[in-house]
């Protein structure tokens, strides 16, 4: 598996999907600070990135979640990745809104799905995790069992570890943050002086640079 999170981190490092700016920092939309931008999204426009995510999605899925049924995609960023795995996989896909439409059914989960569906959620990138855990938490709520979430990418905070733990949820990544920064600080994507601010920012992302 360690081979798969240096191989996953090195591709999202290559096509920019990760951009690391220790000195010039980036706002997130919560207002936080960070060193790092995370947009996996710029997979999808690379054939051999996709294919590499949609494997890897595929195999772990198997491997640990052999009895999975159907899988689902978190909207939005999730939905494609989702497709490609369950397609790589012969499997149904569903997907699950950020909030009821409003319209229509009010549906938050779309898709067919049987009540007692056994579901893996397919995530991009886990932060908070509390988005992540609300997709669960509606998949629940319309009557599925899910077994756990497989994301792209982790920071691997502290408060996204105890939420997964509280909810009981298992939660598999192709990639991580001490991952990521050990092979851009090894392959020369940042200077070792920048390696300590990157490390920082991950024990206190909420208060760095306030």
């Amino acid at each position: 598996m360690e081979n798969v999170k240096r191989s996953i981190a090195e591709m999202l490092l290559q096509i920019k999907a990760i951009k690391l700016n220790p000195t010039n920092y980036f706002t997130w939309a919560s207002g936080w600070r960070s060193p790092i931008y995370c947009d996996n999204r710029k997979v999808l426009s690379y054939p051999a990135a996709r294919e590499q995510v949609s494997r890897a999605f595929a195999e772990i899925v198997a491997a640990r979640y052999p009895d999975a049924e159907v899988l689902a995609g978190v909207a939005t960023g999730a939905i494609a990745h989702g497709v490609l795995a369950a397609e790589r996989m012969g499997l149904p896909f569903i997907y699950v809104r950020s909030s009821p439409k409003e319209h229509g059914l009010s549906n938050r989960v779309e898709g067919e799905y049987r009540p007692g569906a056994r579901v893996v959620v397919i995530e991009d990138l886990v932060s908070t995790g509390g988005s992540s855990l609300n997709a669960v938490e509606a998949l629940c709520n319309a009557g599925c069992e899910v077994l756990g979430m497989a994301a792209i990418f982790t920071y691997g905070f502290p408060q996204a570890e105890a939420g997964f733990a509280a909810a009981g949820v298992a939660l598999d990544t192709l990639s991580d943050y001490p991952t990521m920064i050990a092979l851009a600080a090894e392959q020369g994507y940042v200077q070792p002086s920048e390696f300590e601010t990157l490390a920082e920012w991950r024990r206190s992302p909420e208060t760095w640079k306030k």
